[in-house]
């Protein structure tokens, strides 16, 4: 009985500690339309590791009862409509902080989002059991903050005092809080965050940011209320670091019912840009230049740079001065007025005055003159604004900076490159002439000589220094078909340029470069010549038909079926049009003789001819759809592609190249012809990659569970494999000889084998394919009969080119000791001793408690035995002697009373002394009524478990024997108490019957005396002598068998 209490404590107190609660953020939540909004929700007392799910929805105050869905953490389409929009924005979603707590978000809030908000999280325990829901209400109000300060641009001097006004006002009905602050931004760089001056805090606390709490400690800075609506911002003593944008923001804060604050809306006024000039206005002037002395025609170029203090928010005004003369004057606006004496050459692009920065400013001559020398000033003005509003102009000048201009000399190198100092006939003659130092305009001759240097000087081209282009008499023809070509690439790199090579090309080439200058105006120039220089390249022209050749090449001889392989014909030299080849591809099967190969057994492919075009031959490899040509750009490359291969493409290739000249006729002639060397090409089966998992492993199962045992491929040969899937057992550990199960083809079909068929496999076995490389055996409702070792065996199949399908190799899995055994047995029944003691035809109560079995499907058979011996050691001799017990009763596990070798004494049936009950499964009791002497003795319950296996056989799995019960039976003494009471007959003789006799006998004797009383009163009056009569008797009569009836006579009953 303590046993049950304490089991029931604990059970309760366990469902306590696992009740599920759901917290969500205090309610009412008041905010204001479009807010962000955020209500957190926790849950707890869920079963440890399992991840919870949040669904989010509101109740409207007009219709309380009526869910409106928002949105779920395990459901995309869980919002209704007038919410889905908003929720596929991302304006309202849901963001996890854990597995047992999530945070819902309303980006903007609107009005109709007042109402009840409920938190719900779906039951994961497999039971209910606490709350799964919580509500809080979300009160949406009109934003009525208003912020306005106005917009304006101040510009103050460092040391001023700055004064700026913002009004905040509202109109909410609930209790908040503002705080206004004030702010300064950068204007120089919009991302960086703001700097904050003074804020007065929703507590009225004043407080300042960190680089001004000094100045505010100091009195510096201040923030004054001085009405319900305004705020004055006063800043003594202005520095530079104040200037940018000023603007006012105001947060409205109400406090919600956890007692945390929220700021509900948060806005700024316009800004104010504030300007500080600095009080040191100082500045310097520096005028550079590269150097001093210069070239006439050299360009000059002078900077002045002003160095100050916020230049750019300053005015200053630059002039030019060249020798006390005039040169430019550039204001604040950058525009240059120029002097008088510059104005024609500033038309002509001869001269530039710019403004390059905010600080530096640009003079530049493009052509120096000699009359350029003397000395240059660069002078700055400055006009400043006084507080009073006056202007003052400062001016400083630079020191003088003394520019020397020489007379003009030639300086300038030739150099002469080539594209190949030896080219090939019909490939491109390419002479670069670069000119260096060059400062006027130049004119380039290009002329050509033999090698030895014998022959006359011819002209080749001409460029004048205006890039007119002249041919010479012995090239004009040439030229005129293109094959000559003369440009200028720059004003001072010339090209020249030979298509088409001829052997007569070869030799020297000159390229004389003269310099000219114009000493005269733009409108009347006068060109002078100040010199040329020469330079010269030497140029061999090598014939092709030296070096014309061909070879072959392969980077696999050797592949397996399926791959691609790739021949490559080079042939050299480069291809050229005016020497034009053409190039054949040949091929020999493999099956043909070697000694053929001499007799003409070489089929032709495919041709590339001249002209570019391709000509199939008779053989063709792979049908003709898997072969592929191409050929280079530069029509050196040839290449042959086969993809697919089979065995028909394995043989010898050969490419031959023949060698074309185009004439001056446009006839063509054959040159030279060429044949590669042998590619022998072999075609073999791929090397398999075939790998099973071979992973040992032991498993252990319950009888009529489910077995699954996996095959898996870890790799293979190709993803065009196919696999068949051979399941096999090994009954015994030492056994060779391994039972077929069944075979998957690789086209899926299936096939049992004779062990399916002997162990009735065939019902329950399963073959899955669960992917291309993953297959799984199950047996269903395994038995005992099961157990074994299993493994797999995959044969990889593969189809060749030709769609023909062969078997390319096989591998087995690892093996699989499968154990299927019956439930460990864990039968327990009660074993407490008890003793009775109970009086002869009293009733006898034994009890059979089972506290535990091996399985919720287990079935019992119950007998009671009984042993009368009085040997003290009865516990041992349990289930030895059963020579000495007796069976009282039994019950089997079909239900069936008088079960196995048990037969009871007594007769069964109405007449039966014995009442069985089963209360329960597992509680069993049996009464004996009418105890007798014989009963007494030691009494046990024996329990058998029984189980039905998968073939639906019942079989014994566990015995267990309860605790001694020792019944004494008491025996009755025989008294005449005991004697009446047993003899139902005499107790009637002895206590009823005489009272109606006694009755009788009483009314007769009333009746009697009555009579004899009238007749005596006369003989009384006559003979004086007094009468006898006689008492009621007294009768005491209990209505008990251990109280018999007494009658009495009481003294002084008789008169």
């Amino acid at each position: 009985m303590a046993t049950g209490a304490l089991l029931l404590a604990c059970a309760l107190l366990g469902v306590a500690v696992a009740q599920r609660v759901v917290t969500v953020q205090s309610g009412p939540l008041v905010r204001t339309e479009g807010s962000h909004v955020t209500i957190w929700c926790n849950v707890t007392g869920y079963k440890d590791g399992v991840k919870q799910d949040f669904d989010w929805s509101m109740y409207l105050p007009s219709v309380p009862e009526r869910e409106i869905r928002i949105v779920s953490t395990a459901q995309s389409d869980y919002a209704y409509a007038v919410y889905a929009q908003r929720v596929n924005s991302k304006e309202i979603f849901v963001e996890r902080l854990s597995d047992d707590s999530a945070v819902l978000h309303i980006t903007k809030v609107q009005a109709r989002d007042q109402g009840v908000f409920e938190c719900y999280t779906p039951n994961t325990d497999g039971r209910y059991l606490g709350s799964y829901s919580a509500r809080t209400n979300l009160t949406v109000i009109p934003d009525s903050l208003t912020v306005t300060a106005p917009p304006q641009t101040l510009s103050k001097v460092e040391g001023d005092t700055l004064q700026l006004n913002c009004e905040v006002s509202r109109t909410t009905m609930q209790h908040t809080h503002l705080s206004v602050g004030w702010y300064l931004r950068s204007p120089e760089d919009a991302a960086a965050p703001p700097q904050e001056l003074v804020t007065l805090s929703r507590d009225f606390v004043l407080r300042s940011g960190g680089p001004y709490r000094q100045r505010m400690a100091a009195g510096d800075l201040r923030l004054d209320k001085t009405s319900a609506t305004s705020y004055r911002l006063t800043i003594h003593k202005l520095q530079p670091v104040d200037q940018g944008l000023l603007y006012c923001q105001a947060v409205e804060w109400i406090q919600d019912p956890d007692g945390s604050w929220f700021a509900m809306t948060r806005k700024q006024s316009e800004k104010t840009q504030l300007r500080i000039q600095p009080t040191d206005r100082d500045f310097s002037i520096q005028v550079s230049t590269e150097r001093r002395s210069f070239m006439a025609g050299e360009p000059l170029e002078l900077r002045c740079t002003i160095e100050a203090q916020n230049v750019p928010e300053r005015f200053f005004s630059v002039s030019w001065v060249f020798s006390s003369s005039p040169v430019a004057v550039v204001g604040p606006s950058a525009v240059p007025v120029l002097g008088p004496d510059y104005v024609a050459r500033e038309a002509a692009g001869l001269m530039t005055v710019r403004k390059e920065s905010p600080s530096v400013h640009l003079l530049k001559l493009h052509r120096l003159r000699q009359g350029d020398t003397g000395k240059y000033i660069c002078r700055v003005t400055e006009r400043e604004k006084t507080p009073t509003g006056d202007f003052i102009d400062r001016s400083k000048r630079s020191r003088n900076v003394q520019i020397t201009v020489q007379s003009f000399k030639n300086n300038t190198t030739v150099s002469l490159s080539t594209n190949s100092s030896e080219v090939l006939e019909g490939d491109r003659i390419q002479l670069i002439c670069s000119v260096n130092s060059a400062t006027g305009p130049l004119s380039v001759v290009w002329q050509w000589t033999d090698k030895q240097l014998t022959g006359p000087i011819q002209e080749v081209a001409s460029v004048d220094r205006d890039g007119t282009v002249a041919h010479g008499a012995s090239y004009r023809d040439r030229s005129r078909y293109g094959e000559i070509r003369v440009e200028r690439v720059r004003a001072d790199i010339f090209s020249l340029s030979l298509y088409n090579a001829l052997p007569g090309d070869e030799g020297q080439y000159r390229c004389t470069a003269t310099q000219w200058i114009n000493t005269g105006t733009d409108t009347e120039p006068n060109w002078e010549n100040i010199g040329n220089q020469t330079a010269t390249k030497t140029v061999t022209v090598k014939t092709v038909e030296s070096s014309f050749m061909v070879s072959a090449s392969s980077r696999t001889p050797s592949i397996t079926f399926g791959d691609s392989f790739d021949l490559l014909c080079l042939v050299k030299p480069r291809h050229n049009p005016r020497v034009p080849t053409s190039v054949t591809w040949r091929f020999m099967p493999s099956g043909t003789r070697a000694e053929d190969e001499d007799q003409g057994e070489f089929k032709d492919l495919v041709t590339f001819t001249r002209e570019g075009t391709l000509q199939w031959g008779e053989q063709l490899l792979g049908l003709g759809t898997r072969t592929t040509v191409d050929r280079s750009h530069s029509n050196t490359n040839f290449r042959l592609s086969v993809t697919r291969a089979g065995r028909r493409e394995a043989g010898k290739y050969q490419c031959t190249a023949i060698l074309w000249r185009k004439n001056y006729d446009n006839s063509w002639s054959r040159v030279a012809n060429r044949t590669s060397n042998l590619l022998g090409i072999s075609v073999l089966q791929p090397e398999s990659r075939l790998k099973v998992q071979k992973n040992n492993q032991s498993l252990a199962y319950q009888e009529d569970s489910r077995v699954r045992i996996n095959c898996s491929i870890t790799s293979q040969t190709s993803q065009d494999s196919q696999h068949a899937v051979l399941w096999y057992i090994r009954r015994a550990a030492g056994s060779e000889t391994d039972e077929l199960l069944l075979r998957i083809e690789r086209t899926g079909a299936f096939e049992y084998g004779a062990y399916a068929d002997e162990e009735r496999l065939r019902r329950r076995v399963q073959a899955e394919r669960l992917s291309p490389r993953l297959y799984a055996l199950t047996l269903n409702r395994a038995e005992s009969s099961d157990s074994g070792t299993y493994y797999c065996l995959v044969e990889e199949w593969l189809s060749d080119p030709d769609g023909a399908w062969y078997r390319l190799s096989r591998d087995t899995s690892g093996y699989t000791r499968v154990l299927v055994k019956q439930p460990e047995p864990q039968l327990r029944v009660d074993e407490l001793e008890n003793n009775i003691t109970v009086e002869e035809s009293s009733s006898i109560r034994l009890g059979c408690n089972i506290f535990s079995q091996s399985s919720p499907d287990s079935r019992f058979s119950v007998f009671w035995y009984v042993d009368r011996s009085d040997d003290e050691d009865i516990e041992d001799r349990l289930g030895e002697d059963d020579d000495k017990r007796d069976c009282v009763f039994s019950i089997g596990h079909d239900a069936i009373f008088g079960n196995g070798n048990c037969s009871p004494p007594d007769d069964n049936g109405p007449n039966s002394r014995f009442q069985f009950e089963r209360t329960t499964s597992d509680q069993y009791s049996l009464t004996i009524h009418g105890a007798r002497p014989a009963d007494a003795g030691h009494y046990y319950c024996h329990v058998e478990e029984w189980l039905l296996n998968p073939r639906n056989e019942w079989y014994r799995l566990a015995t267990n024997n309860s605790g001694i019960t020792i019944v004494n039976v008491l025996q009755r003494v025989s008294t005449i108490h005991s004697v009446v009471c047993s003899n139902e007959s005499l107790f009637y003789f002895l206590f009823f019957y005489p009272f109606p006799i006694f009755g009788i006998l009483l009314i007769a004797l009333l009746v009697v005396r009555y009579k004899g009383r009238n007749n005596n009163k006369s003989q009384e009056g006559k003979n004086g002598a007094p009468l006898l009569w006689i008492k009621e008797p007294h009768l005491s009569y209990s209505p008990t068998c251990l109280d018999p009836p007494a009658l009495s006579l009481h003294p002084g009953s008789v008169d």
